[in-house]
């Protein structure tokens, strides 16, 4: 009897399991561009896989040899179930990025282990639970005219707001309810944002393959396509590919993949924004040979 392929769960959320997208719906359409890209990739290394919903209570996931996180994306605003399932998941089979990297990357406070292995980070104030926010005096303290607050844990945007002088008290009202659960971070606003872009570069198993430039609609901050943001290639700069590895060095333990956002600062150097490795868009579409690269990883994983 032949021996059975090794299987690779790659895993989603219930708003992304079909198969096909419909031709007005361009956002589950890039997914599954990227999906079927790894899909094929995987395949020619006699992997097989295929796209499960993370909370589909139906599934083994002992039946795979890993599981994938790869569109995940209502974690965040189901962290407690979210929490669970990973916990009770991760005894059954290999996941990928480690559960050691999922804990740590899930809450943004991973920020300040960054900045401590020297690593240049946007300057970031964490607002923990339970505590009483007071925006004004975070700006006024750190000379920000301008800053964005956001949950440490959370995606997409998601609860995140800019803040200036004058409407601090009534970002305050709004984010003081929601410490009760959750905690937050606070950052200067960095104006290259809106002039430049968020640039962000993918990395597999420490090396960079490919990059993208995240440009918000006018008059918006958030660079997010589903917040009317676009995406272009981008050719990164050295100095860009040298940060995004040495932050990816900065892990508790090696990422398989992973992106780095980053912006420069008002003095122009570049800081990282944000690491994306529990679920991270990749944007393999843009460079498909980065999926061979991706599929090469995860082979040496389960191979």
């Amino acid at each position: 009897m032949p021996a059975q392929k090794p299987s690779i769960a790659l895993l989603t959320d219930h708003r992304y399991t079909a198969k096909q997208a419909r031709e007005d719906d361009w956002y589950l359409g890039n997914i599954l561009k990227d999906d079927h890209l790894l899909m094929q990739a995987l395949e020619k290394r006699g992997i097989a896989s295929q796209r499960l919903d993370w909370a589909d209570p139906k599934v083994d996931w002992a039946t795979f040899d890993a599981i994938v996180f790869r569109t995940t994306w209502d974690y965040y605003e189901r962290i407690d179930e979210f929490s669970a399932w990973l916990k009770e998941t991760e005894s059954k089979t290999r996941v990928l990025n480690s559960p050691g990297l999922i804990w740590w990357n899930m809450d943004k406070h991973y920020l300040a282990d960054l900045e401590k292995s020297g690593v240049p980070i946007v300057p970031s104030v964490f607002v923990e639970k339970k505590s009483q926010l007071e925006l004004s005096r975070i700006l006024d303290e750190n000379d920000w005219a301008h800053a964005v607050i956001k949950p440490c844990i959370s995606g997409g945007a998601w609860h995140t707001y800019l803040v200036n002088t004058e409407n601090a008290p009534k970002i305050s009202q709004i984010v003081q309810p929601l410490l009760e659960n959750h905690a937050f971070l606070v950052q200067p606003f960095l104006e290259d944002v809106r002039t430049t872009g968020e640039d962000t570069l993918m990395v597999f198993d420490g090396t960079v393959t490919h990059a993208v430039r995240k440009v918000p609609k006018p008059g918006d901050f958030r660079v997010q396509d589903d917040h009317g943001g676009t995406v272009h290639h981008h050719d990164a700069l050295p100095e860009q590919i040298q940060l995004a590895e040495k932050a990816m060095a900065a892990c508790p333990s090696q990422p398989v993949y992973g992106r780095v956002d980053m912006v420069r600062n008002a003095a122009g150097k570049w800081v990282i924004m944000e690491l994306e490795i529990i679920e991270p868009e990749l944007w393999l579409r843009f460079d498909p040979k980065s999926a061979e690269v991706f599929a090469d990883a995860l082979g040496r994983v389960v191979l």
